[in-house]
């Protein structure tokens, strides 16, 4: 027989060596190369994989309006950009337990009641724990087919001959091509299987849903190719220990990617939140330092959300600073803005800045939000309850002008606030905005009067 050869291929980017290294050159990681027997089965069988095309004039292609299907979820279909595409591979991660298999069992049920065929495939679960799981969340339809398999081949198969319109691969990272004789998650087999799921849902027009493991560091573990071969890349976040969680689009192609979706688990599985500012204020305390309220907006949807910050003064030399939920050097910046341009003795007190309810905040109109909680932890004088606090802050001191204001303003009128601090930009260009009190302020120091 003859000797086999072996390789080493990066975990990560998926870049090939005949010798181990300790950094990968392609994506600069470390420790990421591992070997694999070095196979030519799948480039003999890639070639069946292209469909011979002709070029086309952009003129002469007929443009059809692409055929949406609502999952029965209206957080979903918002992270989807309005609903399933037909033919599209959507990729789904999260950390174990966090309710991968749970949404799309819903979403899969949701779908066959319109009289779509589902196949549900898991290499994780047998057939009979799904069934206990669907019997648990009340769910029954007809048109769902469970299928416990590894082997891809065999998968093919049966999607050959049940022919349905959604499949539900449960996980990549267990299904394994048997002419490839690397174990199941490498690099050659998770390529391999989502190669062959991508000419399937492009080919046959079929919507594939792949969900996909994920590493220590939060991201979808196998190669980087992976996230770039589907149409749309799901993160599903939050704590396991909370009831609370959040589902992210980092890549869409037939949408936005910085929509967000919030769902609550429970016994019968997940439940949409329908206003997630209501529930991210719902245990907040009134009266105390070092609480404000801002308005973000993720995707079009405006949130309010509490941000504290706690100071307390230390002997030791260099004081601690921690962020949670805001980018840390980013606090750090706003804490320089504060001791150089309003005068604030920071340089002996630990700062804590805490985002409630899990959320990330990137928005830029967070920065006058945090800087007024940690003054008033500073002070220690409470921030009045009934005022919504807007703006970016550059370092020079000054309240820069953010978008969607008016959608911002809005959801603060709704919840019940009678006050909003927002950049004096945006303040002069309002409109039809009588049913709040408006401040617009220009710097720092003037919203910090108004505020406390």
């Amino acid at each position: 027989m003859p000797k086999l050869k072996t390789k080493y291929v990066c975990t990560e980017c998926g870049c090939e060596s005949p010798k181990w290294m300790g950094k990968c050159p392609e994506c600069n990681q470390w420790n990421t190369f591992i070997e694999e027997v070095d196979t030519k089965t799948v480039a003999a069988s890639s070639a069946s994989l292209i469909n011979a095309a002709k070029p086309q004039k952009m003129k002469d292609i007929s443009m059809e309006e692409e055929m949406r299907l609502s999952t029965g979820l209206g957080e979903l279909d918002r992270v989807l950009g309005g609903g399933i595409v037909k033919g599209s591979l959507v990729l789904v991660g999260g950390d174990p337990g966090i309710g991968k298999s749970t949404l799309l069992l819903q979403l899969s049920n949701n779908v066959a009641k319109n009289g779509l065929k589902v196949l549900y495939v898991s290499g994780e679960e047998s057939s009979k724990q799904i069934k206990i799981r669907a019997q648990r969340m009340n769910l029954d339809s007809e048109s769902i087919y469970l299928l416990s398999e590894n082997n891809m081949e065999y998968i093919q198969q049966n999607i050959q001959d049940i022919n349905p319109d959604v499949l539900i691969m449960d996980s990549i990272q267990t299904v394994y091509n048997p002419s490839i004789l690397s174990a199941p998650g490498s690099v050659s087999q998770v390529r391999d299987a989502t190669g062959n799921l991508m000419r399937i849902a492009k080919g046959d027009g079929i919507t594939v849903f792949i969900v996909g493991h994920v590493t220590k560091a939060g991201a979808i573990a196998g190669p980087r190719v992976l996230e770039h071969m589907v149409d749309t890349v799901l993160y599903f976040e939050g704590d396991s220990h909370m009831s609370y969680r959040i589902l992210r689009a980092v890549k869409n192609r037939f949408g936005s990617t910085n929509e967000l979706g919030i769902f609550e688990m429970a016994d019968t599985g997940l439940t949409e939140v329908i206003n997630p500012s209501q529930m991210l204020l719902s245990g907040r305390m009134k009266g105390v330092s070092g609480s404000a309220i801002i308005a973000s907006i993720e995707g079009t949807r405006p949130m309010l959300v509490e941000v504290q910050a706690l100071l307390s003064y230390t002997n030791f030399g260099v004081p601690r600073r921690a962020a949670t939920g805001a980018d840390y050097n980013r606090v750090v910046l706003l804490m320089a803005v504060l001791e150089k341009r309003v005068g604030l003795q920071l340089q002996n007190y630990d700062s804590y800045v805490n985002v409630v309810g899990g959320i990330r905040l990137n928005d830029p109109s967070s920065d006058l939000g945090i800087i007024a909680a940690i003054a008033s932890s500073y002070k220690d004088k409470e921030i009045d309850d009934s005022a919504v606090i807007i703006g970016e802050v550059g370092l020079a001191g000054e309240v820069r002008a953010v978008n969607f204001i008016e959608k911002r303003i809005n959801e603060a009128y709704k919840l019940g606030f009678t006050k909003c601090i927002i950049p004096y930009n945006n303040f002069k260009n309002l409109k039809g905005s009588a049913n709040i009190k408006v401040y617009g302020v220009k710097s720092v120091e003037e919203a910090l009067d108004i505020i406390i």
